[in-house]
């Protein structure tokens, strides 16, 4: 297995991988998914050097990394998951160079392959109030319509959802603080249907913990932190029941946010500051599926859109 097969190298890029995933966990305070994944990608690029008997740092050359690539092309993996592995690569090398331990950064040369910038699914207002129209009955029900409410109504990512612990939020002053990518702390605001749902919730809460003494805002059946993979159950069973066809994740309430918000007039500064973009330009996608719809609707209902 893969993984005895890492355990059973020692050499110096080893020593660098782990010191700079360490570096990743400790000084840049980056999420644990994320310096999981640049584990698990420089991970795959050790073993792929080990086997070509590369055991040092100073050995490295820009053909290797290219060659890396290749045989990972060769193996079928995406064009998305091959680019998100030489990210890792590259910033590896990056780090290893400012430590001084090489006298190059051989994959300063590389570039990116270039990825088709696929549309992320949105839904409808129509279909947004449909899986929002919750019978309240048990306390699962009062739970899920409080975190649909948070994720349509302030386009968190999942992780920053169940993330969310009781002292986040605050209600005198509508805002939540949350702690997105990169560890980076920011309030968003939140309306009174999010409000109203999170007051019914909170004494639902208590049945929740079974006793318990638990800090985070939404709970599984056990009293404990809700897990992505549950809430992704949660969403399909809902979506399912409410006859809404499409290829619907978590993230796409996110998404459904920042079109519906920008298609309402609000300004692409505003959205990005609400979602917690670095940069702008991740935000502009949302622009091109308001174009899109516009596009749409001109062909659609004008009478001279086609013959």
């Amino acid at each position: 297995m893969e993984i005895d097969i890492y355990d059973n190298i020692n050499n110096e890029i080893k020593d660098s991988i782990i010191d700079y995933i360490n570096y990743l966990r400790v000084e840049r305070r980056l999420s644990k998914n994320t310096y999981n994944s640049y584990e698990k990608d420089l991970k795959d690029y050790l073993i792929f050097l080990n086997k070509k008997d590369i055991t040092t740092l100073k050995k490295i050359e820009k053909k290797h990394i290219i060659d890396h690539l290749e045989y990972l092309n060769k193996n079928k993996l995406t064009t998305t998951s091959i680019a998100r592995k030489l990210t890792a690569i590259k910033n590896f090398h990056k780090y290893i160079y400012a430590k001084e331990l090489t006298k190059d950064d051989v994959s300063l040369t590389i570039e990116r392959p270039k990825l088709r910038k696929a549309l992320p699914n949105v839904l409808t207002i129509e279909d947004v109030d449909k899986l929002l129209d919750i019978k309240l009955n048990t306390p699962f029900d009062y739970r899920n319509k409080a975190m649909l409410e948070l994720l349509y109504g302030t386009g968190l990512r999942i992780t920053e959802l169940l993330d969310l612990k009781i002292t986040d939020i605050d209600f005198e002053n509508c805002i939540l603080r949350c702690f997105g990518k990169g560890s980076k702390e920011r309030t968003v605001p939140i309306g009174e249907y999010i409000i109203d749902a999170l007051n019914e919730y909170l004494p639902k809460r208590n049945i929740l913990l079974k006793g318990k003494k638990e800090d985070y805002l939404f709970l599984n059946n056990l009293g404990g932190r809700l897990s992505r993979f549950s809430f992704f159950k949660i969403l399909k069973k809902m979506l399912k029941e409410r006859n809404i066809n499409k290829n619907v994740s978590p993230h796409s309430l996110r998404h459904s946010f920042a079109t519906h918000m920008l298609e309402y007039g609000a300004d692409l500064r505003s959205i990005q500051e609400l979602l917690g973009h670095s940069d702008i330009s991740t935000t502009r996608i949302y622009t091109h599926i308001t174009n899109k719809k516009v596009t749409d609707d001109y062909i659609e209902y004008h009478p001279r859109s086609k013959k």
